[in-house]
């Protein structure tokens, strides 16, 4: 019998809140969530997980920065602003051979998707026909395909689409009513014009948020909110811890208690039950037992690598010894590469 096929009627009841659908999430519900004692959130979080994912499978996403630094944004949190100096210097868009490469060196390593970011405002017509090659190269190499250009205008995101992209991601960042708090160049309505364009043209969407920049869990609560209601919600949510970085005005945040970062991903899952719910920045500063706590409630995609952009990352060897220890296996994986992580095969024998 079926792990959910025994919950008592009274676990459903207290349960019900997951079966609300797109657009029927309140932050007072989503807060709800946050308040429930840890082991009860934990519990929910996994039930849900099980019902629609293996929980012994995790995605693995690469990122390369393609081009980096000289963003006229002013996104407090980001050391590739214009606006700041962090030492980050600008360069120039990346060579498709040498993007070509990072994908090929991504895949040998395990990866399943490949996800390009550029430090942009919006991508420049005269950068669209690269981009774009750089999509058609990567799918050529049986990698799924991500873009982070920042903001798309209608036909930017169909030419993504008719190369073949898979996923495009653009977060909300944090809740609207603390967005003013974090960035000034655009518009909260900004990034849902974006996510409607890439949706209309038939991208799936990568969208998520960062937490530990001072809010409030009411605050985190409206993001999850956010994002929940969007119809649908998005297929891929990164869950980033602030990596605070000196030059930048969110520098001196205080850390977020690891237990609040763990119950951000529990209710990111509750709240959108089939999404890939990835932890990306700060995850280098996780010890491999939050990280575990992180896999419990529901997160099952991570990003594999050395750096996140301009942020360090755990290393790839890093990250399969932690697979090895709690049996995890990489989603979707070609078996001579899966053998390098998965375990649980020889467990079982």
């Amino acid at each position: 019998m079926s792990t959910v096929a025994t919950i008592s009627v009274e676990s459903l009841r207290r349960t019900a809140p997951v079966e609300k659908k797109p657009g029927r999430w309140s932050v007072a519900d989503v807060q709800a969530l946050y308040d429930l004692p840890f082991m009860e959130l934990m519990f929910k979080a996994q039930q849900v997980h099980r019902e629609h994912f293996d929980p012994s499978e995790v995605q693995l996403s690469t990122l390369l920065s393609i081009k980096t630094g000289g963003c006229a944004e002013d996104c407090g949190y980001c050391p590739q602003s214009a606006h700041f100096d962090t030492g980050v210097e600008a360069s120039k868009l990346m060579s498709i051979s040498e993007v070509l490469g990072a994908a090929q060196a991504a895949k040998d390593q395990g990866a399943s998707r490949f996800c390009m970011g550029a430090a942009w405002r919006s991508p420049k017509e005269r950068d669209m026909e690269r981009v774009t090659e750089m999509v058609r190269g990567v799918r050529s190499l049986g990698l799924e395909t991500c873009m982070t250009l920042g903001m798309l205008d209608k036909a930017q995101a169909t030419q993504l689409k008719d190369a073949g992209l898979d996923y495009y991601n653009h977060n909300l960042d944090t809740s609207p009513d603390n967005y003013n708090n974090i960035i000034h160049t655009r518009t909260y309505q900004d990034r849902l014009d974006t996510l409607s364009n890439v949706r209309d043209a038939g991208i799936n969407v990568c969208c998520g948020g960062i937490v530990g920049m001072g809010e409030t869990r009411e605050q985190r609560a409206g993001l999850i909110a956010e994002l929940a209601n969007l119809e649908p919600y998005p297929e891929s949510v990164p869950i980033n811890n602030l990596v605070p970085v000196p030059g930048t005005p969110l520098a001196g945040s205080e850390p977020l208690d690891p237990f609040e970062f763990v119950r951000t991903i529990a209710v990111a899952r509750i709240t959108m039950p089939t999404t890939m719910v990835r932890l990306s920045a700060g995850r280098e500063d996780m010890d491999e037992a939050l990280q575990a706590l992180c896999f419990m409630a529901g997160a099952n995609s991570i990003f594999y690598g050395e750096r996140l952009l301009t942020t360090a990352n755990p290393q790839a060897e890093k990250d399969r010894k932690l697979f090895q220890r709690l049996q995890l296996k990489p989603q979707g994986q070609r078996p001579e590469v899966q053998a390098h992580v998965d375990v649980s095969a020889a467990v079982a024998k």
